[in-house]
C-alpha cells in the first residue's frame, strides 16, 4: 500500500510541471453560445455574461437554434426583460449576434431583430469565437 501511495505520488510530482496552468486572464473574451429559450437559462447566461462584462471581459453572445427568439420583438411579451438585459449590456460593448439559419428556421426575420443584433456570417461569428484566448460558454 505505501509503495502504491509513493507511485502515485512521484507520478503526481512529475506530470504537475507539464500540464499548463487554465486561467483566464483579466481581459480575455468571453463567447457565450445561446441556443435555448427557456427564459430562466436564457437569463442566467445574460446575467451572468454581463457581469463578466463589466468586469473586463468583452462578450459575444451567439444565439442560435431556439435562442433566436428570444431576439425577436414579436416575443417581447415573452422575452421582454431579456432584451432589455442584452440592450444594456450591447450599450455596455457586448456584441450579439443571430444565427441566420437558426431565424429562417424559426421564422425569425431580420426587420424583428432588437435593434443592435446583427446576422451572422462566418467572418463576424468565426471572428469572435477564435479571437486569441477567447473563452466559451454554452446555455
Amino acid at each position: 500500500m505505501k509503495l502504491v501511495k509513493f507511485a502515485l505520488i512521484a507520478a503526481a510530482i512529475v506530470a504537475a510541471p507539464l500540464t499548463p496552468a487554465v486561467l483566464a486572464g483579466a481581459t480575455d473574451p468571453l463567447f457565450v453560445n445561446l441556443l435555448t429559450n427557456d427564459a430562466h437559462r436564457a437569463r442566467m447566461a445574460v446575467v451572468f455574461s454581463t457581469n463578466q462584462l463589466e468586469r473586463g471581459h468583452p462578450v459575444t453572445f451567439f444565439f442560435n437554434d431556439k435562442g433566436v427568439v428570444l431576439l425577436s420583438k414579436k416575443n417581447a411579451k415573452k422575452f421582454g426583460e431579456h432584451q432589455k438585459l442584452l440592450g444594456e449590456a450591447m450599450k455596455k460593448g457586448a456584441q450579439v449576434i443571430a444565427c441566420p439559419m437558426c431565424m429562417k428556421h424559426y421564422g425569425v426575420n431580420q426587420g424583428d431583430l432588437i435593434d443592435g443584433v446583427k446576422v451572422g456570417t462566418p467572418e463576424l461569428t468565426g471572428g469572435a469565437l477564435f479571437k486569441d484566448n477567447t473563452k466559451t460558454l454554452t446555455w
